[in-house]
């Protein structure tokens, strides 16, 4: 996005010009990756003109004016449909969300509505179909927002905007070899959001840089009156983060528990990162992050029971249009007792407490594995039994989960490839409200790495 803006800006290129490219993209590969649910063209070649127009005409919105995006289908837009992957949610949207609202305003020109995990749960979406990983057709794409993880990695959009209750952006990212954001929870408005969940839900780019997450989070970032759950905090210049090199950074490199038992492949990978990360000036040191399992535990029980409230409602009027796969995973949400679900969310304050007393003392950020296990397989996927599938998506799930129920953000960057060709990924974490410092830290990466500039062979 950062090229299409300065090319934009000096007159090299039009946003109509880049749409149309876009457009002529999506029209070749959507039947091989299955990225969208949805797309206007019409719609978006009238954007398009409109931005020219403005910036003909001395309207200049910032960076995003021209650039084409595309979100998960979980955003209203005043009058067109909403799913969140359901056939049992299809009808327009009456108003629109904050976040799409934002980009708008911002000039961005919007393609289109993208595949997701049915109700931005697991597995495969029986309605719209699997979205294909556009580095493998033989390996999932991730969940649950695997159309704008696909759809950056195979340059069907200059970037777009996911949901994540427990790695829902960062895993799709790290799958697809593209940058993923989980903001803080209260950082970005959730108003006009189709939730998954109402305390750990956070919305976040995907973008195939950390300068061009930077330059989105700008746009999104900040209260809203419509949603009551945003913070009251100033939002800092983002851009200005990523300069310089490392000096003076501590990055711990997270030790213990799930940890532990990360892949051999990925393991490497994450130590080569560490050895680029301390050339960059930064002081690696190890941390053992406490309490994980029981953090990943009582996020699960928040997002199940949740889940199952939300959907209620869809699941007693349309069942015949809800999937058996979702009905399995809704049921296990109305089987949680009130009392652990009141006790798992009074509980995230003092656990928060502990968990920066114990990793930010001593380093400023946290380093992890996004998955700690190989990209699993369609076929691994679509023959296992509901506990080989829950074994599956907690072995995938087990480093980014503690961070939703914490509500600290997470960042997934792109940092080689396996044996196979499937990209690695690292996670870094921070304080609330510290994604700056993530920016610097992923940025400093990425200057003297080109791991984020590769593309699938499509």
């Amino acid at each position: 996005m950062t090229e299409m803006s300065r090319a934009l800006a000096s007159g090299d290129l039009t946003a109509r010009a880049l749409t149309e490219a876009h457009l002529e993209r999506i029209e070749r590969l959507q039947p091989v990756i299955n990225c969208f649910i949805a797309w206007d063209a019409a719609d978006a070649r009238t954007a398009a003109a409109q931005s020219d127009r403005d910036r003909s005409d001395g309207r200049l919105r910032g960076e995003l004016q021209g650039i084409p995006l595309a979100h998960k289908d979980v955003f209203r837009r005043a009058s067109v449909p909403v799913t969140s992957g359901m056939r049992a949610l299809d009808a327009p949207a009456t108003d629109t969300a904050t976040v799409i609202d934002r980009l708008e305003q911002a000039g961005a020109v919007n393609l289109g509505r993208l595949n997701l995990d049915e109700f931005a749960g697991l597995g495969n979406n029986e309605h719209f179909g699997r979205c294909i990983n556009p580095w493998s057709s033989r390996h999932i794409s991730g969940g649950s927002s695997s159309g704008p993880g696909a759809a950056v990695a195979a340059r069907l959009a200059g970037g777009a905007l996911g949901s994540d209750a427990g790695g829902s952006i960062r895993m799709p990212a790290a799958m697809c070899g593209v940058v993923g954001l989980k903001p803080t929870f209260g950082l970005v408005s959730r108003y006009g959001n189709v939730h998954t969940t109402w305390s750990v839900d956070c919305l976040g780019p995907l973008t195939r840089s950390v300068e061009d997450c930077a330059l989105v989070l700008q746009v999104i970032a900040g209260t809203d009156p419509e949603d009551p759950t945003t913070a009251e905090v100033e939002i800092p210049d983002y851009r200005r983060a990523l300069v310089g090199d490392l000096r003076g950074v501590t990055v711990a490199r997270a030790t213990g528990s799930v940890f532990a038992a990360v892949d051999d492949e990925i393991a490497e990978a994450m130590e080569a990162a560490l050895r680029e990360l301390r050339g960059l000036g930064a002081e690696i040191v190890d941390v053992v992050v406490p309490d994980v399992e029981r953090l990943n535990d009582l996020q699960q029980i928040l997002t199940k029971a949740e889940r199952a409230t939300i959907y209620s409602r869809a699941l007693r009027t349309r069942p015949d249009e809800v999937s058996f796969t979702a009905r399995s995973v809704l049921y296990e949400g109305f089987l949680i007792p009130a009392t652990r679900y009141l006790e798992a969310l009074s509980l995230r304050e003092v656990l928060l407490r502990d968990h920066l007393a114990a990793v930010h003392a001593e380093a400023d950020v946290l380093f992890t594995p996004v998955i700690a296990t190989p990209v699993p397989t369609v076929v691994e996927i679509e023959t296992a039994d509901a506990d080989e599938l829950e074994r599956t998506f907690t072995g995938s799930a087990g480093c980014v989960r503690f961070a939703s129920y914490l509500g600290i953000p997470g960042m997934s960057v792109p940092c080689g490839f396996t044996k196979n060709g499937l990209p690695t990924a690292f996670q870094l974490l921070g304080p609330p409200f510290s994604e700056d410092l993530l920016f610097r830290v992923g940025h400093a990466y990425q200057r003297t790495t080109d791991w984020h500039r590769s593309a699938p062979p499509l």
